[in-house]
């Protein structure tokens, strides 16, 4: 009989304690219905329990399959969301760590951009300055090549300058001593012509002395011839004055530059004064 209820639990699926517990609730329940069903009023005075002990029941192991099932499938939902999870933090962190990539990457871009772009204006730069410092190079050498034919021209002008002075003092010792030459022959001829009409009075003496002041024109005409200095003799200055008188006009003067005969014989002073006298 024993093999009998055994088999029993095992073909029905419920253990010995809930048959156990269905029977125990079977019997209350049919004291209860008889208690009601009796006329005597005390037969209702129910007494209640104070403490009701619950019973462990055995789960079905069906039920305790499927919750064990539900429960490793919701383990493996709580593994797989935890992975879900993790997955989405890793992608997030890869996310982020990708994006400080990118971020680095960028910085790094941007500092050889910066530094292409110094390196390329310190080029520039220098380009710049070498380009400067040739052109003020160049100006310098342009200014000394100036300053060397400024004093070249300024030597060559010196030379020049000696050269024309030598030349002017050259022409202007020339034209002098041609100058000097007929001033020298215009007043020997005067002289000789005056001489030559000079008739000297009986009263003349050795040591006597007149000085005529004769003014002439270009052509050797003779103006006018005054007596600047006496002798003290009448007879002798009168002499004096008719012998230029007599000599004039002096034609060969009309030969002479202007410049020349104004200095020297426009207005010119002739000095009568015997030596060759016996007494």
């Amino acid at each position: 009989m024993k093999d009998t209820f055994n088999n029993v639990v095992i073909y029905n699926g419920y253990p010995l304690s809930v048959v156990v517990a269905v029977t125990f609730h079977s019997v209350i329940l049919a004291l209860l219905l008889y208690l009601q069903s009796s006329k005597s009023p005390e037969a209702l005075e129910l007494v209640q329990p104070t403490v009701v002990k619950a019973l462990l029941i055995q789960e079905n192991p069906q039920v305790a399959n499927e919750r064990k099932r539900l429960e490793r499938r919701q383990q493996q939902q709580r593994v797989q969301e935890r992975e879900v999870a993790q997955q989405a933090v890793d992608a997030e962190q890869l996310r982020k760590e990708q994006a400080d990539a990118r971020a680095e990457e960028q910085r790094v871009a941007r500092d050889l951009a910066s530094l292409r772009q110094r390196q390329e204006q310190e080029k520039l730069d220098t380009e710049q300055l070498v380009r400067e410092r040739k052109e003020q190079e160049e100006i310098e050498e342009e200014r000394r090549r100036l300053r060397e034919l400024a004093e070249e021209q300024r030597k060559i002008e010196v030379r020049d300058r000696q050269r024309q002075q030598e030349s002017a003092d050259a022409a202007a010792a020339e034209l002098a001593t041609s100058e000097f030459e007929m001033v020298q022959s215009g007043t020997a001829i005067i002289q000789q012509a005056v001489q030559s009409v000079w008739s000297r009075p009986p009263s003349a003496r050795n040591g006597m002395r007149a000085i005529l002041q004769i003014r002439m024109l270009p052509t050797g005409e003779l103006i006018d011839a005054l007596i600047t200095q006496s002798s003290g003799d009448p007879a002798f200055d009168r002499s004096a004055e008719n012998a230029v008188y007599s000599a004039a006009p002096f034609r060969e003067l009309q030969a002479l530059p202007i410049n020349v005969f104004n200095a020297n014989f426009r207005s010119l002073s002739l000095i009568f004064q015997p030596e060759d006298l016996l007494n």
